[in-house]
């Protein structure tokens, strides 16, 4: 999901400050984050949340559709937002005794929360800025601490509720049978008539769908509150302390970051075998007995792999592989919000074709191939020109109260 004086999570900074491998990762990011995004804004919430009450039958190239979004991109790329985003709060607010940029931060954050707040309540449910915004203030006071100390809580805290959410899984499929009757009985009360309902709402006409919109939205910040926020502070602990360290800016060794990748590799290929053999099984089956789903919970080692590579390539002299990336990712902030503009003029908007749940898995990649496109074509056309991202510039505006430049010198 930089300013004058660092580098920030969805924002550019000047060229002299930026540091490629990062700009190259947050570029990654915001397309990978879209490919999962795209049944969000297509299909309600709670079809979203569970594929099972979709009204697209998960066979065929649907199924195939929908396993490559949970092998290769699910939480994957959400992760790496967050430790984006971390390394941030260090690059904009240095240490805790630098009171300037300490207020500069703070007030970044603000603007952060007030856009995320107007995201989320006039255009779609799914911000993740709000959350990031109330999550950086705790983690802006961590800023002093070392890295290694960092890296070890925000790690350590990730890998345990990565492992608390894997046995959950497992036993909500093979636990005792009473136990998985009582964690059924307490999901959440979503059947295909809800599904059905919601997306005759969303068709009917604006002032319907933003009713379900703010119904979601209370939903997923009852989430953030009680959830979320519990996995999303130990990340930008640990991002920021990857970033202090020197291993987001390719200081590590090559030895290093082939390890990580290599371990993020054999996770993948581990998490796709096993979804794949829960797709090929026949619907309502867990031929698993809920290891893919358990699989899942570890993100972080498949993020970390993807980061890696992303790093190897861009300081090790194969940089031209990531620069298409790169002026996505110096107008990431641009790019997620364009990216909401267009999915919800495609999908419930007024003045758009209102396509929500019409567009299956297969057809929604199809989107998403076409926005990924777009984004790679107009960011460095814009950015031979400004100097940032057109949102970018009003949030500087907003965070330094003043109207700063946007056209390049010279």
């Amino acid at each position: 999901m930089s300013d004058a004086a660092g580098i920030q999570a969805l924002s550019p900074v000047a060229p002299r400050l930026r540091i490629a491998s990062l700009d190259a990762m947050r570029g990654l990011a915001i397309l990978g984050i879209l490919a999962v995004n795209a049944s969000a804004f297509s299909l309600p919430f709670m079809a979203y949340g569970e594929p099972a009450l979709s009204p697209f039958a998960l066979v065929g190239a649907n199924a195939v559709a929908r396993w490559a979004v949970e092998v290769f991109f699910e939480q994957k790329f959400l992760t790496l937002f967050a430790l984006l985003f971390g390394a941030s709060l260090y690059l904009v607010g240095g240490e805790r005794s630098d009171a300037a940029h300490g207020r500069l931060l703070r007030r970044r954050l603000f603007w952060l929360a007030v856009i995320g707040l107007i995201h989320g309540l006039a255009l779609w449910y799914g911000d993740v800025l709000l959350l990031y915004a109330w999550s950086g203030l705790f983690v802006m006071l961590m800023r002093s601490m070392s890295a290694r100390r960092l890296i070890a809580i925000g790690l350590a805290a990730t890998l345990v509720m990565g492992g608390l959410h894997a046995v959950m899984a497992w036993l909500a499929v093979s636990g005792p049978e009473a136990l998985v009757n009582e964690m059924q009985d307490g999901a959440p009360g979503f059947d295909v008539a809800a599904v059905q309902a919601s997306i005759a709402a969303y068709r009917s006409g604006w002032g319907a769908a933003m009713g379900q919109n703010l119904s979601a939205w209370l939903f997923v910040q009852g989430m953030s509150v009680t959830v979320f926020v519990f996995s999303t502070i130990p990340l930008m602990m640990l991002g920021m302390g990857l970033f202090k360290s020197g291993f987001f800016g390719g200081q590590a060794s090559t030895r290093t970051y082939l390890a990580v990748a290599a371990v993020g590799a054999t996770m993948l290929a581990l998490l796709g075998g096993l979804k794949w053999i829960e797709v090929m099984a026949p619907a309502g089956g867990h031929p698993t007995g809920g290891l893919a789903d358990a699989a899942m919970a570890f993100p972080i080692l498949i993020t970390l792999g993807y980061a890696s590579l992303i790093i190897l390539l861009t300081t090790r002299g194969l940089d031209w592989a990531t620069a298409a990336l790169r002026p996505v990712g110096r107008m990431a902030f641009t790019n997620y919000l364009t990216q909401t503009l267009i999915m919800t003029t495609l999908f419930y908007m007024p003045w758009g074709p209102r396509l929500f749940g019409q567009v299956d898995y297969v057809g929604q990649w199809g989107v998403v191939v076409v926005v990924w496109a777009l984004q790679l074509i107009w960011s460095p056309l814009w950015l031979a020109r400004f100097s940032m991202g057109p949102l970018e510039w009003v949030w500087r505006c907003l965070t330094y109260g003043r109207r700063v430049p946007i056209l390049k010198q010279g």
